[in-house]
């Protein structure tokens, strides 16, 4: 059946995420042959419209406004709802991002709709569209379909490839004026703690630290190496208690979920908590002396040893593969 998907693109300092390319594709797969069309909401968005419709929008909708500068909660809802209440649409996608956990759920009371938040995979079973998402901190999955007539889903980033980008693709472009009024959020400054760079919860090489590091100089081998792998670093809640490195970087079940392509765990014992943010990764590395870590029971490929011996070899010798490539 075909259906009208509504996608949400998520900006970020003038510049699209890849998650917005990646709720593209799952609409796609929602849409079932239908229309899928992309709403941009901020202050400055009609410059991307484009790059939307050649990874695969078919139409996109601005909502341009000085108070969509920043997210706010209300400010969104407001502008997303009235795209929906014009388009009405059969389902919507959003990026499981912070903006997205924050968003969705209101707007799906707002609706009086359900929501599958999370969803890892999509896939057409018979008559029915199947999504999966982690349960139990990621140590199970559940598969779920939608009986009401809306689909709401929330993807998590870097598990639903993005279609190829095809500049030569076009698509009708549109605005809506919306009303946003009664702000109860004032956002003055944002002040951003994250190391510059590759985004972690985007990253598809991510270094991550753990108690093992020692201090905050024992994260620059680590910096090092992503920065040949072209990648971003992580740490542990450990490490992030100890002080070697801002709470931005926490990867776990109370930091952020993470599924590179490549996740290198150094000096990481492998709690739990911080198994249920990274265990989901590709292809996990980690490295560590104490050769009975929890974390070598879901790495692929285990190194014991010290970190501050390990770390700067493979440094070494990725950048002499990278450089002779």
């Amino acid at each position: 059946m075909a259906r009208k998907v509504l996608v949400l693109g998520e900006v970020r300092e003038g510049s699209l995420r890849n998650v917005s390319f990646e709720a593209l594709a799952a609409a796609k797969t929602i849409s079932e042959g239908g229309e899928v069309v992309a709403a941009l909401l901020g202050d400055a968005v009609s410059s991307l419209t484009n790059e939307m419709i050649s990874y695969g929008a078919d139409r996109v909708i601005t909502v341009e406004d000085e108070k969509l500068k920043t997210y706010t909660t209300d400010g969104y809802k407001q502008a997303f709802m009235q795209v929906f209440e014009s388009e009405k649409p059969e389902a919507i996608v959003m990026g499981h991002t912070a903006m997205g956990k924050d968003l969705s759920p209101r707007i799906a009371a707002k609706l009086a709709s359900g929501l599958i938040s999370d969803v890892t995979s999509i896939e057409e079973v018979g008559s029915e569209m199947v999504f999966t998402r982690p349960i139990y901190s990621g140590k199970a999955f559940e598969k779920k379909v939608v009986s009401d007539k809306l689909m709401f889903v929330t993807i998590r980033p870097n598990n639903i490839a993005p279609l190829e980008q095809d500049s030569s693709r076009t698509g009708d472009v549109s605005s809506i004026s919306a009303e946003i009024k009664d702000l109860r959020t004032i956002v003055k400054e944002v002040v951003r703690k994250a190391t510059d760079g590759v985004d972690l919860s985007e990253a598809k090489v991510i270094i991550a630290g753990g108690r093992g590091v020692k201090s905050t100089e024992g994260f620059e081998p680590l910096k090092e190496l992503a920065d040949v792998l072209g990648g971003a670093v992580g740490a542990s809640r450990g490490a992030c208690d100890a002080d070697y490195c801002d709470y931005s970087l926490q990867i776990g079940q109370t930091g952020k979920v993470v599924t590179p392509d490549l996740y290198i765990a150094c000096g990481i014992s492998g709690a739990i908590q911080h198994l249920a943010g990274m265990s989901n990764s590709k292809v996990i590395v980690a490295i560590n002396k104490d050769p009975e870590a929890n974390i070598f029971n879901v790495a692929d490929y285990g190194i014991v040893g010290d970190l501050f011996d390990v770390v700067p070899l493979l440094t070494k010798e990725f950048q002499n593969v990278l450089q002779n490539s």
